[in-house]
């Protein structure tokens, strides 16, 4: 990791910021000295987390919903100053052959995942650019750079996610800011849990089957942890990672490249 002073003292917005990726991120940036606000829709989740480092400040806000993304801009802002660093961490992910997928769940599954992120970034755009600084980061997955069967509405969700950061990517090169996304395998929270029970129920192999059957994605045969998510995070809000924009990291053990 770098030294705390490269970044201490910014202000970051982590979507999502209640519990798994969001919440390691969220508490590697506090620790670097940066002022964190979070966001969630589960309030008491949110201020657990923020309870966990004095410079986590927790707002409750919908991603979908642009009026509320707009509203918590304004709140933050105006309390700690301008985000310096947006994460777009929010996510959900469910599983369903696509003959069998709802356009209702597919439209949910679009709304968070893409929508989200792309409402979550939009607002700090204009500001950076003014500023000539900023750091971008999507948590996308490697579902944004490979095809997993039944989960047709997630796996294109990300690839949207990355084809977004991209576009910004193009959009933002001169003016200071960089825009990348992470993209880790499969990770050690309670999503990955959620998917396991989900396999457990729709095949009835065991807990333990289904996480050796995940795990095995993994060339290095292991579930990412969410502080080796944070860690890539920290590194692209830092100056070290100035000239890295456009990226999609893959954090999967090889899985992906």
């Amino acid at each position: 990791m770098m030294a705390a002073s490269a970044i201490s003292g910014k202000h970051a917005l982590v979507t999502g910021g209640g519990s798994g990726v969001g919440r390691a991120i969220a508490l590697a940036l506090a620790e670097a000295g940066i002022e964190v606000t979070i966001c969630g829709r589960r309030d008491a989740e949110l201020a657990k987390v923020a309870g966990e480092n004095d410079r986590i400040h927790a707002l409750s806000a919908d991603v979908t919903n642009e009026a509320a993304m707009t509203s918590l801009y304004a709140q933050a802002e105006a309390l700690r100053g301008p985000f310096d660093i947006v994460v777009a961490n929010a996510g959900m992910a469910g599983s369903t052959p696509a003959h069998r997928t709802s356009l209702a769940d597919w439209q949910r599954t679009l709304d968070v995942n893409l929508t989200g992120a792309f409402l979550t970034v939009k607002p700090a755009l204009a500001g950076m650019a003014a500023r000539k600084a900023g750091r971008i980061v999507f948590v996308a997955s490697t579902a944004g750079l490979k095809g997993y069967a039944y989960v047709a509405p997630y796996v294109a969700a990300k690839h949207g996610v990355v084809g977004l950061m991209r576009a910004l990517a193009a959009e933002t090169a001169k003016s200071g800011i960089t825009v990348n996304a992470v993209c880790p395998g499969f990770v050690e929270t309670d999503m990955l849990e959620e998917s396991i029970q989900r396999i457990v129920e729709k095949t009835g192999r065991s807990a333990e089957q289904a996480r050796t059957s995940l795990a095995s994605t993994n060339p290095q045969g292991r579930f990412i942890q969410p502080q080796e998510v944070a860690a890539a995070v920290l590194w692209l809000c830092g100056d070290a990672a100035a000239s890295i924009t456009g990226q999609a990291i893959s954090i999967s053990g090889g899985e992906t490249w």
